[in-house]
């Protein structure tokens, strides 16, 4: 059996919000909350195109999941066929995967895409398997993987602005990717060479949100950008494609997301009290993961929180007895599990006593 118990937080306005008219160079960019994946401003967001070296945001994530970024690494023939931009790596050149992590994401090196691909799964085909299983997994319906740089000779790399700014939320989960992105500069010895690489991202010098990007360019893609921004505990990704006023177009559309929303935690994680609730009254239900959203300050006005609970009969701890379901006026935004424990106290009673006070509520 189901019980409801409704939530309303506050639902005080219904006024029209009035927002800042903006607009872009690109042929196609959004602007996404990473952490509640609220899209804030959209311009042809599902429209394939060429995605040039913004893939290798990609190629990054699916390295740093499948292998350690530790590992020794000696570099091999499979670099000689690398053009475009490069890090100039050799044959037989000694480093370690994060060392060629930061040569792809600072510099863009299509050798170093290369060499990340074979040691990572053997092969650059075996590679791009895990690229296009990783998109499939993550909801990248509208992208197609077939090399790990970006180049469009080798067939190219084709994607939406939607799918990339999916795939950023997703790896900007990770902290090694993390801090790789932002970085500004790194050096590094081999043992045949000396290197010192700075960011192609200019944003990391110029507006002082931004966290982290990757730039792109092909004849055929034109230039594009991904790049992330963080100001009040709000995180924020724009991607542009075709974008000839791409750096400019990035710090607009960021400025407009954070004059206009602010971060809301909607649902904590821990305890949670629902309001007449007293067939778990016995035990603590909790929520594991928080529920953030970008939202305007009369939309959080607007919030209403749904608790659905089953009537388990078998109450084990940490199983699911339930969801919170959460809106924005009459549309759902998100949903997180609820679950259910033996309240500290009762952990700590012998079965004896929990035996005893069963009893005892039977007579």
């Amino acid at each position: 059996m189901k019980k409801v118990f409704g939530l309303i937080l506050v639902f005080l306005s219904m006024k029209t919000i009035s927002v800042k008219a903006i607009s872009t160079s690109a042929t196609s960019a959004i602007l996404m909350d990473m952490d509640g994946g609220r899209i804030l401003y959209a311009e042809d967001i599902h429209k394939q195109r060429s995605v040039a070296s913004i893939s290798k945001v990609m190629t990054a994530i699916v390295s740093i999941e499948n292998k350690n970024i530790e590992d020794k690494v000696t570099i091999g023939n499979e670099i000689k066929t690398a053009y475009g931009s490069g890090i100039y790596i050799k044959p037989g050149e000694e480093m370690t995967m994060k060392d060629l992590l930061y040569g792809l994401m600072l510099r863009s090196g299509n050798d170093a895409a290369l060499a990340i691909a074979h040691h990572t799964a053997g092969s650059v085909d075996k590679f791009v398997l895990k690229m296009n299983e990783k998109a499939k997994e993550l909801g990248m319906t509208n992208s197609q993987f077939h090399n790990p740089s970006g180049l469009d000779q080798e067939k190219g790399n084709y994607s939406t602005a939607y799918d990339m700014a999916l795939l950023m939320k997703y790896a900007y989960q990770n902290e090694t990717f993390k801090t790789i992105m932002g970085t500004k500069q790194y050096k590094l010895t081999t043992n045949k060479n000396v290197y010192q690489w700075n960011n192609k991202n200019k944003l990391l010098n110029s507006y002082k949100y931004t966290t982290g990007g990757k730039t792109g360019f092909t004849e055929k893609a034109r230039r594009t950008l991904i790049t992330t921004a963080s100001k009040d505990n709000l995180n924020l990704v724009v991607v542009t494609l075709n974008d000839g006023n791409d750096w400019q177009d990035h710090m607009n559309l960021f400025d407009y997301g954070f004059a206009t929303y602010q971060a809301y935690e909607l649902v904590k994680e821990g305890n949670i009290q629902i309001y007449d609730e007293v067939y778990y009254e016995d035990y603590d239900l909790y929520v594991k993961e928080p529920f953030k959203y970008a939202l305007t300050e009369e939309e959080r006005k607007q919030i209403i929180l749904k608790f659905e609970l089953e009537k388990a009969r078998i109450i084990e701890n940490d199983s699911i007895v339930g969801k919170v379901r959460i809106f924005l006026r009459d549309e759902e935004i998100g949903t997180r599990a609820i679950f259910v424990k033996e309240k500290e106290e009762e952990q700590k009673k012998s079965n004896f006593q929990k035996l005893v006070e069963w009893f005892k509520k039977l007579w």
